[in-house]
């Protein structure tokens, strides 16, 4: 199993490593998948300040809400946008 790292600075910065792609993103939903599984970064002014998917880093900034794991096989369903945009 790869492992990640998730920094949250001050729920104003967040840095995550191990991200394979960006799925979806806007102000308020960022939707990254990760080597093991997805992350769901929720907020408001959200913003991808820096990415390198050949590093596999990215660098988001805005005033952040949460920060949320999904499994794999969710990720691959073809609701999964719909499922947690309710």
């Amino acid at each position: 199993m790869d492992t990640h790292v998730v920094n949250i600075d001050n729920r104003e910065r967040v840095s995550v490593t191990e991200v394979a792609d960006v799925e979806s993103f806007n102000e308020e939903i960022i939707l990254l998948s990760l080597k093991n599984g997805g992350l769901i970064i929720r907020g408001e002014k959200l913003h991808i300040q820096k990415l390198d998917l050949e590093e596999g880093r990215v660098l988001i900034t805005g005033s952040i809400g949460s920060a949320v794991y999904t499994e794999k096989k969710d990720r691959q369903d073809k609701g999964f946008l719909k499922k947690i945009l309710k």
